[in-house]
């Protein structure tokens, strides 16, 4: 007989169904429990992260004014100064940069190490410069980190008298003129430009440093040289901009460039109280710079072998980015390329390496450009090649004028015709001379400056011909050239 009260066995397909959904139950938790447990990893590394970036320095030491040397600095800002301290890094690049040369120490000048002479690779330099310093001793830069020494040491000071203007750029000279002017820093600018440079860069402990461009109370930058203030407002009065002052109405972007056109530019020194003066009050172009000296009439030195009186270019780098560059133009700084942005962290720290970009492509050009690293270094390696050629031909006529000079004044030449020569030699030199020591090798505006090579070549040519009997007023621009001028000038 069949027993109903036996207990009933429950189906196996049900228990399977009741464990999936025990599994279920727990997978989720746990799943749950992971990913709060990361999300909240996450959260606490994002607060973390913000917190650094909102606290971007450790302060070690109180700095201000009186603190000059960087490894004090570097005790806030520790990656900052490690990467200052690369530059005293050698090396080169395609056409510029300093290859490293060994030398035996003397009593006059301890180095050891120094780079090479751009005055045995190119002895045109030496036509050029006949009668000036730079036709003695003039090496290719090495890092920021010499600067200093590099400048004590070489024949250009320790065979020639030379003013204390020199050191405004390569000293960190914001201490010296406080102390030299009783806390007056444009009475110690123009205290530190009359003595005599053996004397004050014995005053003088460090290279260019953090205090040369930053705030040491805000780290903001700042302009501490007094000739970039006065050059940039007479500039920026040319543009409709009165009573500009610099630190105080900059855009923290156009401080990233003004910092460096503190000492990358044209300059000259004046004749009496040897102030530094930047030949801004016409304009950036070198050809407003060119009437300002015709106007001022500054000479440099008289020509050795043909007797010119000749203007020496410098270095200006930012007188021809600023003025004509396709990046500068569209709001690129020169720190945005010689010294990027870094990734630390949650921090972005700007690289004091202060390098060719082509040293560092990825950082310097990548964040802009879409191209490999290795098509960028083509592009502006054939850059400078255009321009070494167009150079090349420049500095042969330049050379050629000069020996026809040289000739000229041994075969009877009345003086008329030989100043105007000599007028022409001024001008060609200047011109070749503006762009060889601009250190981008043609980079920084491709087009202004074949343009300048172009009025170089032009002013040898006509140098030429007035030697051989050319009346100069013939030389002079056709009404088509002048009204092409005019109307480029008015776009």
């Amino acid at each position: 007989m069949e027993n109903n009260d036996a207990p009933q066995k429950e189906p196996t397909t049900a228990k399977a169904g009741k464990g999936r959904r025990v599994g279920i139950i727990v997978a989720a938790i746990a799943i749950t429990a992971v990913v709060t447990a990361g999300a909240t990893a996450v959260l606490a590394n994002v607060i973390e992260r913000m917190s650094e970036a909102r606290d971007p320095y450790t302060k070690v030491v109180d700095l201000d004014d009186t603190v000059a040397d960087p490894a004090v600095w570097g005790q806030n800002f520790p990656s900052q100064y490690e990467s200052y301290l690369r530059t005293s890094e050698m090396t080169p690049t395609v056409f510029g940069g300093s290859h490293a040369e060994e030398r035996t120490a003397t009593e006059t000048d301890p180095r050891t190490i120094v780079s090479t002479s751009r005055l045995e690779e190119d002895p045109r330099l030496k036509d050029m410069w006949a009668g000036y310093p730079f036709s003695v001793d003039y090496r290719h830069a090495r890092g920021h980190a010499y600067m200093l020494e590099d400048q004590r040491y070489t024949l250009r000071v320790l065979d020639f008298n030379q003013p204390g203007t020199c050191l405004n750029c390569h000293a960190s000279t914001v201490t010296l003129m406080n102390d030299l002017g009783d806390g007056d820093r444009q009475a110690g600018f123009e205290k530190m430009n009359q003595m005599a440079y053996v004397d004050v860069t014995q005053l003088a402990e460090h290279p260019v440093a953090c205090i040369d461009c930053h705030d040491p109370a805000t780290m903001e930058l700042r302009i501490t040289r007094p000739a970039f203030e006065k050059g940039i407002s007479a500039y920026m009065a040319t543009q409709g901009v009165e009573d500009y002052d610099v630190n105080r109405d900059a855009t923290r972007q156009e401080m990233r460039s003004f910092v460096c056109g503190q000492c990358h530019v044209e300059y000259y020194f004046e004749k009496e109280s040897k102030e530094l003066i930047f030949p801004w009050t016409k304009g950036l172009d070198i050809d407003e710079i060119w009437d300002y000296y015709l106007e001022d009439g500054h000479r440099d030195f008289e020509h050795a072998t043909t007797g010119a009186q000749v203007v020496k270019a410098q270095h200006p780098e930012f007188d021809i980015f600023w003025s004509n560059s396709i990046h500068a133009a569209n709001g690129v700084s020169c720190a945005d390329c010689h010294m990027p942005y870094e990734a630390e962290g949650a921090r972005k720290v700007t690289n004091h390496h202060i390098q060719s970009p082509l040293l560092n492509v990825n950082a310097s050009c990548m964040t802009c450009h879409n191209a490999t690293e290795e098509e960028m270094t083509e592009r502006v390696v054939g850059i400078q090649d255009q321009f070494i050629g167009t150079r090349d031909r420049a500095f042969d006529s330049l050379v050629n004028l000069i020996r026809d000079l040289e000739v000229a004044q041994t075969d009877g030449t009345d003086e008329t015709t030989l100043n105007a020569a000599r007028e022409f030699q001024n001008k060609a030199s200047f011109y070749l001379d503006y762009v060889y020591s601009e250190n981008s090798y043609g980079f920084h505006a491709p087009a202004y400056i074949q343009r300048i090579l172009a009025d170089s070549l032009d002013a040898s040519r006509k140098g030429q011909l007035v030697l051989q009997g050319t009346d100069p007023a013939s030389l002079e621009a056709s009404e088509v050239t002048i009204a092409n001028r005019e109307r480029a000038e008015q776009r």
